[in-house]
């Protein structure tokens, strides 16, 4: 099954591409490669996931935070790709986590998009390297930022 097939059957819905928040490109394709910007929990309505996980928010809401991220990250790249089909796996993601002092589960916080992208990919071609750390604020108060690779065809 195609991934875009794949988001129907799960009935996953993308927001529009999300919108540029400086200067830089959201995604740049190299040698078989898509290297995309980081992108935060971007909603079909515009608004995002707004907290620091264990302080304003609790984990859960940055476990959702972080598969709405992988939404819009796949809307990003279907607008750049025309396709998500072209997607052959995923190489690495750095998941960045709104967090306070005192919460150390962040790489549980990032499997929100981990998951979604083996759901979408596989469980092979959607699963690859993986960085998640927690910083101490993001912009406008996002819950988490995440950017990385995708190998294309």
């Amino acid at each position: 099954m195609s991934a875009e097939e794949k988001i129907k059957e799960l009935g996953l819905e993308l927001p529009p591409r999300p919108p540029k928040g400086g200067v830089y490109k959201s995604v740049v394709i190299l040698n078989g490669l898509a290297y995309f910007s980081g992108h935060g929990p971007y909603k079909s309505d515009g608004s995002m996931y707004l907290g620091r996980i264990g302080d304003q928010v609790d984990q859960a809401f940055g476990y959702e935070a972080a598969r709405q991220t992988g939404l819009a990250i796949l809307s990003t790249l279907q607008g750049e790709l025309g396709s998500l089909n072209r997607i052959k796996r995923v190489v690495k993601l750095l998941g960045l986590v709104n967090s306070a002092p005192d919460f150390y589960n962040h790489p549980a916080v990032i499997n929100g998009c981990s998951e979604l992208f083996a759901e979408v990919f596989g469980d092979d071609a959607g699963v690859g390297t993986r960085s998640a750390f927690g910083v101490a604020a993001l912009p406008g108060n996002i819950a988490v930022e995440i950017e990385g690779i995708f190998e294309i065809g």
